[in-house]
């Protein structure tokens, strides 16, 4: 299964804040749209993810001054990425490998979605359980 695959499945879009936002607002957006990372863009173009963590951390260490920041001084640089043709396991395998949750895709360098670890897991288990049922299926003679 690819990503383009798990992008049809969500609504279109993704959630993005401008680099100067504080990190208060964006507390705001990622609390009123439940979801743990937004995209940072410039000019239409990916800059940097911030998420839940991050902004955990930075509180962590900088107390208060963390809600003062803004998007862009907290973000992560240069995220890795995936394209629509990324497959669900190489999906997988760079969220782990990076110790992150949310990768953002995208297509001919514009980017066109957003793909979190929970969306990744979903599409596994579902190709998982369609292989199960087909092999079912075909062991059962129902063909």
């Amino acid at each position: 299964m690819l990503v383009k695959t798990i992008l049809r499945h969500k609504p279109p879009g993704f959630v993005s804040v401008p680099s100067d936002m504080p990190v208060s607002g964006v507390i705001n957006v990622l609390a009123e749209k439940g979801i743990g990372a937004v995209l940072v863009v410039e000019n239409g173009e990916l800059i940097g993810i911030l998420s839940e963590r991050d902004i955990v951390r930075s509180l962590s260490a900088r107390a208060a001054d963390t809600l003062t920041m803004t998007a862009g001084a907290l973000m992560t640089r240069n995220p890795t990425t995936g394209s629509p043709e990324t497959t669900v396991e190489q999906a997988m395998e760079m969220m782990t490998e990076g110790h992150f949750r949310h990768l953002p895709v995208l297509e001919n360098g514009r980017l066109t979605g957003l793909v979190s670890i929970g969306d990744v897991v979903k599409a596994r288990i579902d190709q998982s359980e369609h292989e199960v049922e087909t092999l079912r299926t075909y062991v059962t003679g129902k063909v």
